[in-house]
């Protein structure tokens, strides 16, 4: 369903999103976030899989809230919405993942392997007005 004169994730995405290793702590998670000037990472596993995402929100609320070890929870413990996208997927086909599972980010996959990251502002950027207006309401609408 792509379309051949339209963008595809991979032009509008940031490349070479860094991963969290599975096994790493929650502590170096918010660490590597707060270097990268980021608010998501993806979790890598040892097989170089993508295993999920995890968010500053996700320790926030579910590590920090709870009263749980920021050092001996594990980002694979956190881990949420094995949900991704084909690096060579039109704009629209990643708006429509990012509306359909009310997320923000999404992880960029070419050939079985992580290659960036792509969000809402990214794709937004190339949406006329029209189309910016509604898909920011079904993106932030209440569940």
């Amino acid at each position: 369903m792509g379309t051949t004169h339209g963008k595809t994730v991979q032009d509008v995405m940031h490349q070479g999103a860094q991963c969290i290793g599975e096994n790493d702590s929650l502590r170096m998670a918010s660490q590597m976030m707060r270097d990268l000037g980021v608010g998501a990472l993806p979790i890598c596993g040892e097989d170089d899989r993508l295993k999920g995402i995890i968010t500053d929100r996700d320790i926030v609320i579910k590590c920090c809230a709870e009263g749980k070890d920021l050092d001996r929870t594990t980002a694979s413990e956190l881990a949420h919405g094995l949900v991704w996208v084909d690096a060579h997927s039109s704009v629209e086909e990643a708006l429509a993942k990012m509306e359909k599972h009310q997320i923000k980010r999404l992880p960029v996959i070419d050939n079985h392997r992580i290659v960036g990251m792509v969000s809402e502002s990214d794709l937004a950027k190339e949406l006329p007005d029209n189309k910016l207006a509604e898909f920011v309401h079904r993106v932030y609408a209440p569940a």
